[in-house]
């Protein structure tokens, strides 16, 4: 095993691993819930995209243009909007936004949303059906692994989706894991707008 490879509990489980193996900073105490946005969390949403943007990523993954708006009330009243078919933006597919939300202290760690159809072209290249992020400073913790698993869940339970698409950078190792560790099955690779190699996977649930 490589150094400071960081899994899930399941992961470990399935290959056997021992838990001193899988990283201190992985605490199978620290559960995660997805928690749809509320007014509550406005300071802290706040703080979780200065954090990114004080790291030198200008860019949210999976944020519904919460990097590119500054009332966090309009941004409430925009993710009301988009999940539902009737009030939809044009060309955008109707999501539902979670926060991915730590239970000892409620705190943002991540964020992900689920896009109940692959409405465009940019998801159906790519984007996928569900996108997500953590923040700098709780990565290769387990958390969107958790996220994740609780996203298949909503899409299988709630949306009564068959099979999702999701698509990361090939770079991102340690998103590509994240992804496989959930049943992702690699299609295809695209060169995406930007000139990076996206991996896209499709999970059956």
């Amino acid at each position: 095993m490589e150094e400071n490879y960081f899994c899930s509990e399941r992961e470990a489980k399935v290959h056997n691993i021992e838990l001193e193996e899988v990283g201190l900073e992985y605490n199978l105490e620290d559960k995660i819930k997805l928690i749809i946005p509320t007014k509550e969390y406005e300071n802290q949403a706040i703080e979780y995209r200065k954090e990114h943007f004080d790291n030198g990523e200008k860019t949210l993954h999976a944020c519904s243009k919460w990097d590119r708006m500054d009332n966090y009330d309009e941004w409430l009243k925009l993710l009301k909007s988009n999940s539902k078919k009737e009030t939809v933006q044009d060309n955008y597919a109707v999501t539902t936004q979670f926060f991915g939300v730590r239970e000892r202290d409620n705190k943002i760690v991540g964020m992900i949303n689920i896009r109940h159809e692959l409405a465009n072209d940019f998801l159906r290249n790519y984007g996928g059906n569900i996108g997500y992020g953590i923040r700098p400073t709780e990565r290769r913790k387990g958390y969107a692994t958790q996220m994740l698993e609780q996203a298949l869940k909503y899409c299988k339970e709630e949306l009564n989706l068959e099979k999702v698409m999701l698509g990361c950078y090939k770079e991102n190792e340690a998103s590509r894991r994240t992804i496989l560790n959930a049943g992702g099955a690699l299609e295809r690779e695209v060169k995406t707008e930007n000139g990076k190699i996206a991996q896209v996977y499709w999970i059956k649930l």
